[in-house]
Formats: C-alpha cells, structure tokens, sequence
C-alpha cells in the first residue's frame, strides 16, 4: 500500500534566551498509508503541532526528509497543496460572515465549484445553519465549519488537529461517522485528539509522539498488544485468604497490589496458572479476570503523562510552535 505520508528523521530546534536551545523534533519518524484513518497523539510540547506545521510548510525543518502523496516537501508544495486539505491549530473566521459566504469566499479563491459549498456543509451537519453568522456559533460549530473549509477541494489527504474540541458526546459521534465515511470514500484522514477513547474507536493506525521522538506506530490493535501488561484482577472466595494469596503470589514472582477486596496483579502471562498455584495452598478463586488495556492508559505509560497525585504538571510553552500560543489559521492556506 502506498504511503501517503512520510517523515523520516525530521528535526526542529527552537532557541530561547531563557531556556535555551530545545530540540522540538529529534529525529522524528511517521508513515500513513493510503485510505486510512491515521490518529496523531502526543502530550503538550512533545512536537505534534510542530510536526504538522512543518509538513505543511509553516514552519522550516532543520533536517531530516518529508513527501506528502509521493512528492517531497517543501518543494513540492505547490503541487500537491490542491490535494491536501489542513485544519491546525484553531480556526479563524471573520465574524460577521455566514457560513455559506465564507465557505463561498474560500471556494471562489481556490476555484471550486460553488455546489462543492453545499455538499461540505451537509457533511459536517451544518446546511440548515449555513445563514447564520460565525460570531454566533459555538466552538463545536467553528469546528465543523473549519472541517467544511478543508473539505472543500475534495482532498486526498486530510490533516485535522483536534476536530472534537468543543463538540457535545453526539457532535463527536458524529465527527467519528464522518471521518469513516470519508476515508470509506478513499481519502486519507490524519487526525490528532486528546479524546484517546474516540482514537481508539475510529482510528486504523496511530503514531505516538514524546519529547520530539516517535514512540509508538502500528496499527491500533497491535500497539495495544504491544503494550499489555499483563494486568490480572483476582477475587476469592474467602476476603479473609487475601494476604495469603498476596505472600503465596509474591514468592512465585508474580507483583501483587493488594485492595480491600481483591488483589491485581501484574505481568502475569497465564492467568490459568494463578488459579493452579493458589489451589495447590487451598486458596480459591471466585473471579479471575484479565484487565485489557487501551490506548490511554498506553498513551500515558508511554508519554510519561500519567498524573502524580499531589503533583500538577506544567506546560512547557516554549516547545510549543513559536512559543506565542497565537491561533493558527483555517486551513493554514490548505483549505479552499
């Protein structure tokens, strides 16, 4: 299967005079095959915005290779740029538009088809809002509308940063049918999201980025297999056998967490032979039953973003793309 999108070694330095120099991207690597949903996910200040910036050309690499639909970029650009639809960071529009005239606006400066303006905004549910204002809209609007505008051009590739932020449980169901859909139709959709749940469910492959590098990459079901930990949660019939179970499981090698009520246990790789070894004390089992892991809790281990209790962590605003925090543009020149 062709790549669509490919990244090797990638790397951006960011100089400050009070923090120094700080590698942003340490030689990143990244690959999306055609016709997949592809998730993007990383931590505050692990590279993820940085990445997609450079890859659109906002921002200049200081190594490493990037192609996007078999092209390398930046020198590319202009030929595959009609071909790649964009949302990073958060949209802008001017407020006293509807959406229908922007959406027309954008479609007339790329030279699209002014029915095209109609069918995106079925897509992203927003026909029967399309007469409205944008200062009236809430975020999750914004967000269908900034949807709408990358979808404009009827891309082969699509580059969408954080598309449910502010959308209710039913405005992210449906994102998660439209980004099916779309990739159903052939197009390629690289999608980044803090929701690690909806990942889980929509996405076909993920890229895990921390600290500049790449951490994790594969196919969802084989990045969580990948990362099991062999977690085990055992009941007893008897609450009162639990710190006998606890010794006789801690002196087989097995590591025990004791709870009132049960014990979990870890790195265990036959659950069966749990029950075998605790029948032999005669302690007996009432419920034996492995703990599947999923992607956040993958995403955590692997990031180092799992929280400390009684310890807040801080965001490290100078890797983040310019160290100002000023929102990007719809489509950062990729949408109509």
């Amino acid at each position: 299967m062709p790549a669509v999108l490919e990244i090797e070694g990638l790397r951006k330095t960011y100089k400050s005079r009070r923090r120094g120099t700080r590698n942003a991207l340490d030689g990143f690597d990244m690959r999306v095959d055609a016709g997949q949903v592809h998730g993007f996910l990383g931590p505050n200040g692990s590279g993820k915005t940085t990445t997609l910036r450079t890859l659109l050309g906002l921002i200049r690499p200081d190594g490493g290779r990037m192609a996007l639909l078999g092209h390398e970029v930046p020198d590319a650009l202009p030929l595959v740029a009609g071909q790649v639809g964009a949302i990073v960071e958060s949209p802008q529009f001017f407020p006293h538009f509807t959406a229908r005239d922007t959406l027309s606006l954008l479609a007339g400066a790329g030279e699209v088809p002014a029915i095209r303006v109609d069918e995106v905004l079925e897509l992203v549910g927003l026909r029967d809002r399309s007469g409205e204002r944008v200062k009236t809209y809430s975020l999750g609007m914004k967000q269908r509308l900034a949807v709408a505008s990358a979808l404009l051009k009827n891309p082969k590739l699509l580059i969408l940063d954080e598309p449910a932020n502010g959308l209710d449980p039913g405005g992210i169901r449906e994102m998660r049918t439209l980004m099916r859909n779309l990739a159903e139709s052939g197009m390629t959709v690289v999608l980044s999201s803090h929701i690690l749940g909806e990942i889980q469910l929509i996405c076909d492959s993920v890229t895990i980025i921390s600290l500049g590098r790449r951490v994790a990459f594969g196919p969802v079901d084989e990045v969580l297999a990948q990362h099991s930990s062999g977690a085990v949660r055992v009941r007893l019939e008897a609450v009162s056998d639990l710190p006998a179970a606890t010794e006789a499981l801690t002196q087989a090698g097995i590591r025990v967490t004791g709870h009132p009520d049960h014990l979990m246990l870890a790195g265990v790789d036959k659950p069966a032979s749990v029950t075998r070894l605790l029948a032999e004390r005669n302690l007996y089992v009432s419920e034996l039953a492995p703990i599947a892991v999923d992607l956040e809790s993958v995403f955590l281990e692997l990031t180092a973003t799992a929280p400390v209790p009684g310890q807040h962590r801080q965001v490290d605003e100078s890797m983040k793309v310019g160290g100002t925090g000023q929102p990007g543009t719809a489509g950062g020149g990729w949408g109509a």
